[in-house]
């Protein structure tokens, strides 16, 4: 009666890609901070700026993905019941 879910996996290349990606960025950042004409109190506030938005990023996302996988399991469960409560159903059962 049900299909089961499509398991969405990605590639080994997306994620070799997604990882070079921050690693390039990152490392992209911390020289342009270290290369900037100020003061060292501005680059070290630019450099915990920039290692706060990095794990803010990370703590968003995942909690973006974990909504998503409970409204997956409660809609799973939901439509288990309603599966179980079809099959149990004997329309021409005595009253």
């Amino acid at each position: 009666m049900t299909e089961p879910p499509v398991r969405q996996q990605t590639t080994n290349a997306f994620y070799g890609q997604a990882v070079a990606s921050f690693a390039v960025s990152i490392g992209a950042v911390a020289v342009g901070i270290g290369y900037l004409d100020a003061s060292s109190w501005v680059r070290g506030f630019l450099a915990i700026a920039v290692l706060y938005l990095t794990t803010s990023a990370f703590t968003l996302a995942k909690v973006v993905r974990d909504r998503q996988e409970v409204v997956q399991i409660v809609s799973r469960v939901d439509q288990a019941r309603v599966d179980k409560l079809l099959v149990e159903h004997d329309p021409f059962g005595k009253p």
